[in-house]
């Protein structure tokens, strides 16, 4: 955890330095932030980022990959009867280099990783609170453990400008792309069409209501669902047993919607396209409260909790001035604390590197 620690440290404290030293726009440059953080420091938390999660030797299934990418027999036939042709040949690429998993490991968090830090370069009010709760929400611990979707979702993000812009096409490109290594990146073509509307709408409560009524339905529920997809890849699925989510995360997911709400008016004042995030955000909560049932919906979350990351950076922004200094840092307690809570206390991460730990010896 020594290096989790570390790696929390440095990403804050250069982010806030990106910002502090942040630039105005000109005016007749539209941008929904009116600041430009300084590039210098922002690429310094983007490379910890990418170090500790790119020289991992363990977390969640990165020992599967590694096994998979070693001793695979990477021919054409290999990729095309496997599933996620995409990522397939990525990997075959990357054996051309070399045929050590932690090329491929650390090829995925610097692309990954790299997205994500971009998207929040541009749209994120306050960038260092979007990278610290990127780390202390569990995002980046997850990002080292469902590494091919964290990679689709981390796509998708990228393509956040179209659905601000409302090209469809572009977008729906972009999560053909990304569904090449991951199927399950195919459900964001309906969504854009349910997100790309105005927020707190009867739509939007009318969502909730369903999310609700699953977990009081859910065995019939999950009967239905894993019937539509027992001939597809993810049938297995169903005989998933390892519980529900935390109502612990499911409290955190909502929290920031909660203020979104209230502050409502304001936020669409300072950020016109917030709308999109916040539906995106909601449909956060939505899988995170039928994921309360049954842990496996949480993988949807991989899509939309990087929207949360947006929405909290400009949360502080709708107090009043005198005032936002106090919900900073009540926000930047609140996830120190669910931080150590997740990777302390509930999963007692051990962090390895074989890179990494020759600096701490």
């Amino acid at each position: 955890m020594a290096i989790l620690w570390m790696n929390l440290t440095i990403v804050s404290i250069c982010a806030w330095m990106a910002r502090y030293l942040s630039k105005p726009l000109l005016a007749n440059i539209y941008r929904p932030v009116p600041v430009k953080p300084n590039i210098f420091f922002a690429l310094l938390a983007f490379l910890s980022l990418v170090l500790v999660s790119g020289l991992r030797q363990n977390i969640g299934d990165t020992y599967v990959y590694r096994e998979l990418y070693e001793q695979s027999d990477w021919s054409w036939e290999f990729i095309v009867s496997g599933k996620d042709i995409g990522f397939g040949i990525f990997q075959l690429f990357l054996r051309n280099f070399s045929e050590d998993a932690q090329l491929m490991i650390f090829m995925t968090a610097l692309i990954t990783n790299g997205l994500i830090v971009w998207v929040l370069y541009k749209y994120a009010r306050v960038f260092e609170l979007s990278l610290y709760v990127y780390i202390t929400s569990g995002l980046f611990l997850v990002s080292m453990n469902g590494i091919r979707q964290f990679l689709a979702a981390a796509i998708i993000f990228a393509a956040t400008k179209f659905i601000f812009d409302g090209n469809w096409k572009g977008f729906t490109i972009v999560v053909l792309i990304a569904a090449t290594i991951h199927q399950s990146a195919l459900l964001l073509i309906p969504i854009y069409f349910l997100v790309r509307r105005k927020a707190w709408t009867k739509v939007t409560f009318v969502l909730l209501g369903l999310a609700i009524l699953c977990v009081f339905a859910y065995n019939q529920f999950s009967d239905l669902l894993f019937a539509v997809i027992e001939d597809s890849q993810y049938a297995g699925y169903a005989d998933f047993s390892e519980g529900g989510a935390n109502l612990a995360r499911v409290a955190v997911y909502s929290a920031p919607l909660v203020l979104a709400y209230l502050g409502r008016h304001r936020l669409r004042e300072l950020f016109p396209n917030s709308d999109y995030i916040v539906n995106l955000c909601l449909l956060n909560v939505v899988f995170m409260i039928i994921a309360s049932q049954n842990w496996i919906f949480a993988r949807l979350n991989i899509y939309f909790g990087l929207y949360q990351l947006i929405l909290l950076a400009w949360i502080v922004k709708i107090f009043k001035e005198k005032d936002q200094k106090l919900i900073y840092f009540i926000i930047v307690l609140c996830y120190l604390f669910f931080f150590y809570q997740e990777h302390v206390v509930s999963l007692n991460i051990r962090y390895r590197s074989d890179f990494l730990s020759l600096l701490f010896r």
